[in-house]
């Protein structure tokens, strides 16, 4: 039986094993410490929403097990954010023996990039779009219809957008990452620049639950595609000059 030339070593095995089961360690225990601090967390996701509502007007749970399952799940969201630096300190202690130092740092650094793009965009998310679009959408109360938000649908809404927020702040991260390995090229994102206007206003009417909050996210997923043009065209610079060195 021949042994595929890429084929994961006994030691390599081993290796990932090792990692697994200590970040599935560090995962549990962060779970499990941040399940006591769920309801505080939680009260935190709300604050935008609680600010906008009126005085008699409140969250509510309609099920018995609804609260319990809804820190459970920010428990378990929070433990795996929590545990991350963990196991990504894991993977790249591994993984540096491997690279050259400018790789090292390359990498190290994008991870930094990486995770402050996703946090300011969950960020924004919070402090900019939830605040205007729960003003606008509690605006339909009258004297006659009372809002009565439900604590599940709440933070079914809001996680969802914290997330979408986060992802697309990260956006340059990932052209840069595609036009290194030829995939994307500044003069194909330009070209594409249309359809991609489109596609964030198409966005940001699925992911969010107003007008207000679909041109809110639609303008900085514009923004970021602008920027990811100049990200490609810097990277595109590069790769021609090492070319050339060649």
């Amino acid at each position: 039986m021949k042994t595929g030339k890429n084929r994961p070593t006994q030691g390599t095995l081993v290796e990932y094993r090792k990692i697994f089961i200590k970040s599935a360690i560090a995962v549990g225990v962060c779970i499990i410490a941040t399940y006591f601090f769920a309801e505080n967390i939680f009260k935190a996701m709300t604050l935008p929403l609680r600010e906008s509502l009126s005085g008699e007007n409140h969250l509510i749970f309609t099920g018995l097990t609804e609260m319990f399952f809804i820190y459970i799940k920010i428990a378990f969201f929070s433990g795996i954010m929590l545990a991350g630096p963990y196991i990504f300190y894991q993977i790249y202690r591994y993984k540096a023996s491997r690279l050259a130092v400018n790789e090292r740092i390359g990498l190290l650094i994008s991870a930094i990039i990486t995770c402050m793009l996703f946090i300011g965009g969950a960020l924004f998310g919070y402090f900019f779009v939830f605040p205007q679009a729960f003003k606008f959408l509690l605006g339909f109360a009258t004297d006659k219809i009372s809002a009565l938000p439900s604590a599940k649908e709440y933070f079914s809404l809001s996680f969802k957008l914290l997330i979408a927020f986060g992802i697309i702040f990260d956006m340059p991260v990932v052209v840069l990452f595609l036009s290194r390995v030829g995939l994307v090229t500044a003069a194909g994102l330009k070209a594409y620049r249309k359809f991609a206007i489109l596609i964030a206003f198409i966005i940001g009417a699925v992911l969010t639950p107003d007008v207000v909050s679909q041109f809110m996210m639609a303008i900085p997923i514009i923004l970021l595609y602008e920027l990811s043009i100049v990200v490609a065209m810097i990277s595109g610079k590069k790769q021609k000059d090492l070319k050339s060195q060649i």
